[in-house]
């Protein structure tokens, strides 16, 4: 098997990006028949034909897409090499930017995220939002994950792939003062007698909830909606009401005073994707985030 010619490459990577082999001289400064004769050793070298004359310029052929889109990675990439390099010379702290779904339980994100929070001089920069902002962020490489509460919906321009890091087990946590053995014992119908905090509609869970609701026959008095799973929580801590929380993430409720578990429910669960670019597949913290996730 021969080794492909990344210089032959680069140079269909430019005529193709230009539009036709002149403008791609001009740029390159050379000349038109040695970058022709390079995109032709190109062609050979894979057997196929990449480029077809288009009036007075050129177009990309079916195979000649498929070659396109990954020069496009390799030289993205390339063009990283030596601001990676420098900050790696200069001891510079390693980056991680996550972006987190709107509805998303923050806890439970915590968690997923703590194989990295030890890492030396970590620079941990996370963006909350809607999740089509987040994804459009991440296939322009300006966030290395994505966490959402729902797989995205497939769109090949933005060349993402994902997957389930977790199913976790809804439990519902409320303030000591409010939660009493009585309405343990009577769970999940207790949960009709008390306040509730839910997350807004913004969250996957929020369905879920609802209809977990509605097969039960349950009618929920609620009382307040967040977007912010970990304001959600705070509130509930301090005496609003009863809410529902990921197993995962109820073990970072140790931390706040004052709450007392209910009940876990039964058919009630919360998903976490990952979504990722082919870029931020490479990079350590990201592989080390999925690893650990992967851990039974």
């Amino acid at each position: 098997m021969s080794t492909l010619n990344y210089r032959h490459l680069y140079y269909f990577w430019v005529v193709a990006k230009e539009g036709g082999i002149a403008r791609a001289a001009e740029r390159l400064d050379m000349a038109i028949q040695t970058i022709s004769a390079q995109v032709r050793a190109l062609e050979q070298s894979l057997g196929h034909q990449l480029l077809k004359s288009a009036g007075r310029g050129v177009t990309v052929t079916e195979a000649g897409q498929a070659v396109l889109a990954r020069a496009e990675e390799i030289f993205r990439l390339g063009e990283l090499i030596p601001e990676e390099a420098a900050a790696a010379a200069s001891g510079q702290a390693p980056r991680l930017a996550v972006g987190l779904s709107d509805g998303l339980s923050k806890l439970a994100a915590h968690r997923l995220l703590r194989p990295v929070l030890d890492t030396p001089s970590l620079r941990l920069v996370c963006h909350e939002g809607e999740v089509a902002e987040l994804l459009a962020d991440l296939a322009l490489h300006r966030l290395d994950l994505v966490l959402a509460c729902q797989a995205p919906a497939h769109n090949a321009s933005l060349r993402l792939g994902s997957e389930r890091l977790l199913v976790s087990r809804v439990d519902w946590y409320g303030p000591t003062s409010m939660v009493h053995k009585a309405q343990v014992d009577r769970f999940p119908a207790s949960l009709a007698e008390l306040p509730l905090l839910l997350p807004t509609a913004h969250a996957a869970l929020r369905g879920r909830i609802d209809r977990w609701f509605d097969a039960r026959q349950i009618k929920p008095c609620v009382v307040g909606e967040f977007e912010d799973s970990a304001l959600l929580s705070l509130f509930a801590a301090q005496g609003m009401g009863v809410f529902p929380v990921t197993a995962l993430g109820a073990e970072d409720l140790a931390a706040m005073r004052g709450l007392r578990l209910l009940g876990c429910s039964e058919g009630l669960h919360e998903e976490i994707h990952a979504v990722h670019s082919r870029r931020g597949l490479h990079h350590a913290l990201v592989q080390r985030i999925l690893a650990a996730a992967r851990e039974p």
